[in-house]
C-alpha cells in the first residue's frame, strides 16, 4: 500500500471519534504504513484542551511534516496553476503528489481538482 496522507476533515473525523475515520486508521497502520499530516493541516485542526484528546491519540501514529520553504514555494506554484487559493487544500495534494500517497479526506472534489490540475491522479479514501 502507498502512503496516507490525513487532511484536516480527516482529523476532525478522528477527533469526534467517526468510527470510519478510526477504522482507515488502524487499516493502514496494520498495513504498517504511518501516515503524513501536512503541518498547516494540523495548525488548522488544533485548539488545544482535553477536548482533542482523541486527536492527540490519532497524532501520536502519525508523522507530521514540516513545511520547508521549498515546499511552501511549490504549493505556492501549485496553487496557482489550480486556481485554488486554499493553501492547506494545496499543501495535501501537493504532499500526496510528491510521496504518491492516498489521500483521507471528506472533501474529494477540492483535493482532486488540483491534482487534476497539473495531470496528477490523486487518490482518495472517503470518510
Amino acid at each position: 500500500m502507498p502512503g496516507a496522507t490525513y487532511d484536516t476533515s480527516a482529523l476532525l473525523a478522528a477527533e469526534r471519534n467517526d468510527r470510519r475515520m478510526w477504522a482507515i486508521h488502524a487499516e493502514l497502520l496494520a498495513d504498517r504504513v504511518v501516515p503524513t499530516v501536512p503541518a498547516p493541516v494540523l495548525a488548522q485542526a488544533w485548539r488545544g484542551g482535553s477536548r482533542q484528546a482523541r486527536l492527540a491519540q490519532l497524532l501520536v501514529m502519525c508523522v507530521v511534516e514540516p513545511m520547508t520553504e521549498q515546499q511552501a514555494r511549490s504549493i505556492g506554484v501549485l496553487a496557482g496553476v489550480a486556481r485554488h487559493s486554499e493553501i492547506i487544500d494545496v499543501a495535501v495534494a501537493e504532499g500526496a503528489i510528491r510521496r504518491a500517497d492516498v489521500v483521507v479526506t471528506s472533501d474529494a472534489g477540492e483535493v482532486g481538482a488540483i491534482g487534476a490540475a497539473v495531470t496528477a491522479d490523486i487518490r482518495i479514501i472517503p470518510i
